[in-house]
């Protein structure tokens, strides 16, 4: 990305690097080469890409049943709205975004690529993320236009959860339909968006997209195809076979490709053929994106962000005068601390009918550490975390404590976080909380400026592993 292109959070004034947004910050002139993947959204376990994933699979199995019965034109309106999205500025487009709509047309074009493909066909092809192996002429700037479209509805939302956050000005506007899981179909409507020069805005969690998308044929046909290939080669003694000076027998890849060349169709009759192959890929691919080796989009040096938010807290004095500027500044650190474990935050989210608020609410997408461990090992559900801030000059008591385990239950979650200033003394206060957990009450963490900047420190030293020691240090002294 060019730096001299002006980012979303500088139009709109937001004060944030993109280490404390859990949006990703698009350049507001041209886009960004980011690819929203399918796969990556299959493999998170926050409610919100479990919605998204299931809208996904619902879209597929709709469009490829509709294929398999004849239905040709049910088939053609399923495809029929998937234009190329400009709201998100992702993508390949040159200059300021001009994507171009697809029409009866191109989706007859769509249509007749997925019915003429025997992996649809057959079932070898079970995702719209799998359709990049497989069909000719989709590839991953293509699925991800193809699943802005179908979860669109679920980015408005989102969009509209982080304008809320940070007080971004909206207006109504058309938009491109979005596929409803309800009624099967693609759903017209005015939504309220982020304007940019007139044009409307869709904000992307940064979790769900990547450089380079998980389904790659180049990199299934070399690393898995031929290695396969290679391996057989060998043991059967082929013409392929060198010897070398020192009576090693080897295959080259090379030979191999130039009589089996990487093209879809050869992809496709070799899975057919090796279905094992196949599931070694998939199952790669999920090995990679559970451990967390995704693409970094975050090309910021954390030291400085470190040192920044540091920085900015000491120079907020506790006190109410002060409150909203240090609520603002907690939006960003608990997104650069305990991203990606939590995300998608949201500013003093309603409940009980809006007879009460929570200052910061965050979806639980860990697939390992201390908020995974909370469900799976300790039996404290978890599914979202609220964060409550409190720029007290003086010490926090029990109407605190009441008040943010009075916003726990089954379905949202009995784990939570009080941000405070200072502890007169903290002991006391541990003991307090201890109180309210073997009450049966949940569990609530203090996070004090000592606790903050000792976590902040540690990202700055490049030792961000050793916070989840301090976390549960602090965690195993109230739950005993």
């Amino acid at each position: 990305m060019d730096h001299n292109e002006i980012l979303f959070s500088n139009y709109f004034n937001l004060n944030k690097t993109q280490s404390e947004l859990d949006f990703v910050d698009i350049p507001i002139n041209g886009d960004i080469h980011l690819f929203i993947d399918p796969f990556a959204i299959s493999q998170r376990t926050d409610p919100w890409s479990i919605n998204c994933h299931s809208i996904l699979v619902s879209y597929f199995q709709h469009v490829i049943d509709r294929i398999r019965r004849g239905d040709r034109s049910g088939a053609i309106n399923s495809l029929s709205n998937l234009s190329e999205p400009n709201e998100t500025r992702l993508g390949f487009s040159k200059g300021r975004p001009k994507g171009s709509g697809v029409g009866s047309y191109q989706a007859e074009q769509l249509f007749a690529t997925l019915l003429s493909s025997t992996a649809v066909r057959t079932g070898l092809v079970t995702s719209i993320e799998e359709c990049e192996l497989m069909i000719p002429g989709i590839n991953r700037d293509k699925i991800s236009d193809l699943t802005t479209n179908i979860i669109r509805k679920l980015l408005v939302e989102y969009t509209n959860e982080q304008c809320d956050l940070f007080n971004i000005p909206t207006q109504n506007v058309a938009l491109h339909p979005y596929f409803s899981i309800d009624r099967l179909s693609w759903v017209n409507g005015y939504h309220s968006l982020p304007l940019v020069e007139g044009d409307p805005i869709l904000l992307v969690p940064k979790i769900i997209v990547r450089y380079d998308p998980s389904y790659d044929h180049q990199k299934y046909f070399h690393n898995f195809i031929l290695d396969y290939l290679q391996a057989e080669n060998l043991s059967a003694g082929s013409s392929l076979v060198h010897t070398l000076k020192n009576g090693r027998s080897v295959v080259y890849k090379k030979d191999i490709a130039a009589n089996f060349p990487c093209t879809k169709e050869n992809i496709y009759l070799f899975s057919k053929d090796h279905p094992d192959v196949l599931a070694r890929y998939r199952q790669e691919l999920q090995r990679m994106e559970n451990s967390g080796k995704y693409d970094d989009i975050l090309e910021e040096d954390e030291s400085n962000i470190g040192r920044i938010l540091i920085e900015a807290l000491r120079s907020i004095p506790p006190g109410n005068l002060t409150a909203s500027d240090y609520h603002n500044l907690m939006l960003g650190i608990v997104e650069f601390i305990f991203f990606p474990n939590l995300l998608h935050p949201v500013k003093e989210r309603e409940i009980h009918e809006g007879r009460k608020r929570i200052d910061i609410h965050m979806e639980n997408g860990a697939r390992s550490g201390i908020f995974f461990t909370f469900h799976q090992i300790r039996d404290i559900p978890c599914s979202y975390v609220p964060f409550e801030c409190k720029n007290y000059q003086s010490d926090i008591a029990n109407p605190e404590l009441d008040q943010l385990s009075g916003r726990f239950s089954i379905n949202r979650g009995k784990v939570g976080f009080i941000c405070c200033r200072s502890f007169g003394n903290r002991k006391l206060f541990i003991s307090r909380c201890r109180d309210t957990f073997n009450d049966g009450r949940g569990l609530i963490i203090p996070l004090d400026d000592d606790v903050i900047i000792n976590l902040l420190e540690n990202i700055i030293n490049g030792q961000r592993q050793n916070n989840e020691d301090i976390l549960n240090e602090t965690i195993n002294t109230i739950c005993i």
